[in-house]
């Protein structure tokens, strides 16, 4: 008997009333024009309403409707320039258009407005957020040759005058710390996610270049790591600057730093570029074998000193402060 009123009390604690909600029949009867306004964001990640800021020099628009400038008929133009705000007020598609059938109505205030051909827009606007503003300026393709070899040029500069001085280098000369060898290996791997989010996932990186965001929770899977490791470049590279400052004097510190940002800039360029031809994949894995093995493959020191806390490979005279260790 008790064990049935066990069973009936177990059942009545896993039963419980389900409600179904308010019905709305109506939740999904939209307009035509509605739903031809979702099918566009879906496909083109941006509609009414959507905030781009002009880049190129200058931008012509059509005030007169499209149809009209595709009959021949006279038309207005009028220019905005470089740096003007820009709303999207209208979409519309001309299938007579043969070169292109979209065509956006956008405005920079209630006098300035006008039609453009999208593929004309989007080759002259950005979208009017700062994130989307630093991918545009690190996805420059002409930028991004420059940068390559400025960088190794000077990366290679920087780093020989630091060997040739005995000076303390990331990977060859380390401090007693893995996080400046860390902070190379996040910055690599950040390279090869953004590289392989392109290479693998283009409407995925477009929709988040048109909508980004920090909060990696908010996004994608593979949006995600590589948010969180760009979150993980900005703390590393906290702890590296600690770090530094706490066993290095002044002028070796901004040396250090230096060649440091060298080593990461190198990374950054050669990740980023050999991932879209699939070498950045196998290149990544040996180099946080090199990076394991240069830092795990030498002498780290054992002692701290009792007076200005410097660390000591051996026992004897502090070379930070002079004070005698035994």
């Amino acid at each position: 008997m008790r064990r049935l009123v066990s069973i009936i009390s177990i059942l009545v604690l896993l039963c419980s009333c389900y409600n179904k909600g308010q019905q709305t029949p109506d939740a999904w009867d939209l307009t035509e024009q509605q739903l031809d306004s979702i099918s566009f964001y879906t496909t083109h990640h941006y509609t009414q309403n959507y905030n781009f800021q002009v880049r190129a020099d200058s931008m012509p628009l059509i005030q007169q409707l499209p149809a009209e400038a595709l009959s021949d008929m006279p038309v207005d133009t009028l220019m905005v320039y470089k740096n003007e705000h820009l709303v999207v007020a209208d979409i519309t598609t001309v299938p007579a258009d043969t070169i292109d059938s979209i065509w956006v109505k956008v405005a920079s205030d209630q006098l300035t407005f006008g039609w453009i051909h999208e593929h004309e827009m989007l080759n002259c606007v950005s979208p009017d957020d700062p994130i989307s503003e630093f991918i545009d300026f690190f996805s420059d393709a002409h930028l991004l040759i420059f940068l390559a070899f400025i960088v190794v040029v000077g990366a290679v500069y920087v780093n020989r005058q630091l060997m040739s001085r005995q000076a303390k280098l990331v990977h060859f000369n380390d401090i007693a710390s893995f996080y400046p060898s860390l902070l190379c290996l996040l910055v690599a791997t950040s390279a090869t996610f953004y590289s392989s989010i392109q290479l693998f996932g283009p409407e995925k990186w477009r929709h988040f270049y048109y909508h980004p965001t920090l909060n990696p929770f908010a996004v994608p899977f593979s949006l995600g790591l590589f948010l969180i490791s760009v979150w993980a470049i900005v703390i590393v590279g906290v702890a590296v600057l600690d770090e530094v400052r706490r066993q290095l004097r002044l002028g070796e510190a901004i040396l250090y730093l230096l060649g440091l940002g060298a080593t990461c800039a190198v990374a950054y360029v050669v990740f980023s570029v050999f991932t879209l031809y699939y070498i950045g994949y196998p290149l990544l894995v040996a180099y946080i074998a090199f990076a394991v093995h240069r830092y795990y493959g030498r002498p780290r020191p054992r002692y701290q000193c009792g007076r200005c806390g410097g660390l000591l490979y051996d026992k004897g005279t502090c070379p930070h402060c002079g004070a005698l260790n035994e």
